[in-house]
């Protein structure tokens, strides 16, 4: 981590995932958001790297297939 780092909020998050950043609220209330990386007067924010990594698991949970198809 750098002081530089960008810190995205739940509108770039969702600007990088193409949803309304509202989903991205509703994905951190039921648990299926990161924990934040830094939070600011109660505000969470994440740094961009940490939710590209999120973003790759979540892509690559989607394309794995049943095992009982």
């Amino acid at each position: 981590m750098t002081a530089t780092e960008p810190l995205w909020s739940y509108k770039e998050i969702a600007a990088h995932i193409g949803v309304q950043a509202e989903i991205v609220r509703a994905y951190r209330k039921h648990g299926l958001l990161l924990t934040p990386d830094v939070v600011d007067e109660g505000k969470p924010y994440w740094f961009a790297d940490t939710v590209r990594a999120w973003t790759a698991r979540r892509i690559s949970h989607r394309h794995r297939q049943d095992p009982n198809d």
